[in-house]
C-alpha cells in the first residue's frame, strides 16, 4: 500500500515541480514597448564609421571573436537618417551605416491586447538591445560601409505585393548595393548584397549575418508562467537538425565554429523569433561569441567568391522577424520550424497541435479548439483511464473491509502483509492498477502543457464571456476556482487514503492548486476543467457501477 501511495502522488509531484520551477522569477511587471527610433535627423554621410569596430567573421579554423560596433544608439545620437521601412507586417528602422536592422515591431501582434502599441522584437534601447547586423567581408575594406540609401521612408502600399529598398556604395572600385526585399504579407526578408566589380582585379567577398541581443528577459505579453520558455539561441544544420545555445554558454564561450551546408541560425524566446537563414546550397560557417558590450552573438558567415574585373555577383542571406507559426516557419528552411520548441515531448506536442488547428480551422474559435481536443484526448485514453478508476471504485467500496483487516493485525505487519496479499487476491485487486494508468498518461497531459504554452496562435486569442486572452490568466480567477471545485470533487470520488496524515495532505491539494494556477495562462486552465470534468463523469459512472455490483466484496472474510 505504501508503494501505491507513492505512485499515486508521482503524477501531483510532476505537476507540482512543472509549476514551481522558478517561481519566484516568473512574476514580474510587463516591459513597456520601447519607442521607434527618430526617422529622419542630420545626417552624417561623410563615410567615417561613427559606429566603431568592423563587423569580422572568424575564420573556418580557429576561434575568432566577431568585432562589432560598440553601440547601436550611435545611428540615433550621431544624427544620422535611419531608413523607415513600413508594410503590412513589419515596422522596421535601418541603419544605413552597415545596413544594420536595429528595430522591428509587429503590427499584427499588439504589445498587449488592450492597448494600440505594436509587438516590438528588436530595438537598440536602455531596456532592450537586440539587433539583426548584416555584413560585407571584402578586400581592401575594413569597419562598416556607409551606405548612402535612396530615400528614408519607405511604404508598401495597397495593391503593391513586393518592394525593394537600395542602399548603395563603392568600396575600393566596386559599387555595392545593398537590397532588403519585402514581401506582402511576410516576415521574411531577402537581404542581398549586388556587387559589381568596376576595379582592375579580382576581389573576394563573403556574407555575414549576425543576431546580437544582449541577456534581458524574455519580454513576453503578461505574467509568465510556471515554466519558462527557452530564451537564447538555436542553430540548424543537416547534421544536427536541432541545438539550441544557452546565453550562458555563449559568455562562456562553449560553442565551437564548425561549417555547414545549409543551415541557419536563431534567437528564440516565448511566441517570437529572428533567424538568419543563408543559402541551402553553400558551406556556412557557424559561430558564436560576445561582443565588446558583452552582448550575445549567434552568426553565420557564407561562402567566399571571388569576382572578377568587370563582373558581378550576387551575396544574399534571408533575414525572419516574426511569430513563431510552424506553416511561415517550414516554408523558409528545413527544421526551422522547431524554433516552436514543444520541449522533450514534441513528437507528442506535435501531433497535438496539428489536430487543434484543424480543429480551429473548423469551428474558429481557439477556446472552444482546446475544449474539444481534450474531450477527444480523453475519449483516446478512456479505456486506460476506465482501468485506473475501477481500481480505485474497488478500493473505495472494499475500503472498511480493509480498515478491519488492519485493525485485526495491525500490531503484526508481516500477518497483516499476508492477509492484505490473501484479500487482494480474492477480490482480484492490483494495488498498483489505480497508479500505472495515470502515470502512463502523463506525458500525454505534459505535452498537451508545453504544445498550449507555445503556441503563438492562443497569444490574444478570445475565448467567450470574460476570457477574451487565452494566454494570459483569467482576470477575475473563476476558471482556476472551478478547477480547484473539481479537483475537490475528483476526490470525494477516490477512496479516503488510511493515513491520517496523508488524507489531509490530500484534502489541502484543490486548494494549494487553485493557488498556482491562478496565474496560469487561461488556455491552460480551460483544458484542465474540461480534463477534471470528463474525469469526474466517468469516474462517476465507474464507481456507481462498482458499488453497485454484488459480486464486489463478496469473498471478504469476516
Amino acid at each position: 500500500m505504501d508503494v501505491k501511495r507513492l505512485l499515486l502522488l508521482i503524477p501531483l509531484a510532476v505537476l507540482a515541480y512543472l509549476i514551481m520551477v522558478q517561481w519566484n522569477q516568473d512574476y514580474g511587471q510587463t516591459p513597456s514597448s520601447p519607442e521607434a527610433p527618430a526617422i529622419t535627423s542630420n545626417a552624417s554621410q561623410d563615410g567615417s564609421d561613427n559606429a566603431g569596430e568592423g563587423l569580422a567573421a572568424p575564420s573556418a579554423d580557429k576561434d575568432v571573436a566577431a568585432e562589432l560596433p560598440t553601440t547601436d544608439n550611435a545611428a540615433v545620437s550621431n544624427g544620422r537618417n535611419l531608413v523607415a521601412v513600413v508594410t503590412d507586417v513589419l515596422d522596421l528602422r535601418i541603419d544605413p551605416q552597415g545596413g544594420d536592422v536595429v528595430y522591428a515591431a509587429l503590427p499584427e501582434h499588439l504589445m498587449s491586447q488592450d492597448g494600440d502599441r505594436p509587438y516590438v522584437l528588436l530595438a537598440s534601447t536602455n531596456t532592450l538591445n537586440y539587433v539583426a547586423r548584416s555584413g560585407l567581408q571584402i578586400d581592401g575594406h575594413s569597419g562598416r560601409i556607409a551606405f548612402t540609401p535612396e530615400k528614408t521612408e519607405y511604404r508598401l502600399v495597397d495593391g503593391q505585393d513586393t518592394m525593394n529598398v537600395d542602399m548603395k556604395a563603392t568600396v575600393n572600385g566596386v559599387d555595392v548595393i545593398k537590397r532588403f526585399t519585402f514581401n506582402r504579407d511576410d516576415y521574411a526578408v531577402k537581404v542581398s548584397y549586388l556587387l559589381d566589380n568596376g576595379s582592375d582585379k579580382p576581389v573576394t567577398a563573403r556574407f555575414i549575418g549576425q543576431l546580437v541581443r544582449d541577456s534581458q528577459p524574455d519580454p513576453s505579453v503578461g505574467p509568465k508562467m510556471g515554466m519558462k520558455s527557452f530564451l537564447g539561441a538555436a542553430y540548424s544544420s543537416p547534421d544536427n537538425r536541432y541545438e539550441k545555445v544557452s546565453f550562458e554558454d555563449i559568455q562562456a564561450h562553449k560553442f565551437s565554429n564548425r561549417e555547414a551546408e545549409g543551415g541557419w541560425v536563431a534567437i528564440i524566446q516565448h511566441y517570437f523569433t529572428s533567424a538568419w537563414v543563408p543559402s541551402q546550397k553553400q558551406q556556412n560557417l557557424f559561430y558564436a561569441t560576445t561582443d565588446s558590450q558583452n552582448r550575445n552573438v549567434a552568426a553565420f558567415a557564407g561562402q567566399t567568391e571571388t569576382v572578377a574585373p568587370g563582373a558581378d555577383t550576387t551575396l544574399g542571406a534571408t533575414l525572419y522577424m516574426g511569430p513563431k507559426v510552424q506553416e511561415r516557419l517550414e516554408a523558409i528552411a528545413p527544421n526551422l520550424e522547431l524554433t516552436v520548441d514543444f520541449g522533450w515531448l514534441w513528437f507528442i506536442a506535435n501531433p497535438l497541435f496539428w489536430l487543434l488547428d484543424h480543429i480551429h480551422s473548423l469551428i474558429g474559435n481557439w477556446g472552444w479548439s482546446i475544449v474539444i481536443l481534450t474531450i477527444m484526448v480523453k475519449t483516446a485514453l478512456w479505456p486506460l483511464s476506465a482501468k485506473a478508476y475501477r481500481s480505485m471504485a474497488r478500493m473505495r467500496k472494499l475500503g472498511p473491509e480493509m480498515q478491519r483487516l488492519k485493525e485485526r493485525f495491525g500490531d503484526d505487519r508481516q500477518k497483516m502483509s499476508q492477509e492484505m496479499m490473501k484479500f487482494y487476491q480474492k477480490e482480484k485487486i492490483n494495488p498498483l492498477g489505480g497508479c500505472l494508468p495515470i502515470v502512463v498518461q502523463m506525458p500525454v497531459f505534459i505535452a498537451l502543457y508545453w504544445m498550449l504554452l507555445e503556441s503563438v496562435e492562443l497569444r490574444h486569442a478570445p475565448f467567450m464571456l470574460w476570457i477574451q486572452d487565452l494566454s494570459v490568466k483569467d482576470p477575475y480567477f473563476i476558471l482556476p476556482i472551478l478547477m480547484g471545485v473539481s479537483m475537490y470533487v475528483q476526490q470525494l470520488l477516490n477512496p479516503t487514503p488510511p493515513d491520517p496524515m496523508q488524507a489531509k495532505i490530500m484534502k489541502l491539494l484543490p486548494i494549494v492548486f487553485t493557488f498556482f494556477f491562478l496565474w496560469f495562462p487561461a488556455g491552460l486552465v480551460i483544458y484542465w476543467v474540461c480534463n477534471n470534468c470528463i474525469s469526474i463523469i466517468q469516474q462517476y459512472l465507474i464507481t456507481r457501477k462498482i458499488e453497485s455490483d454484488p459480486s464486489v466484496g463478496k469473498g471478504v472474510a469476516k
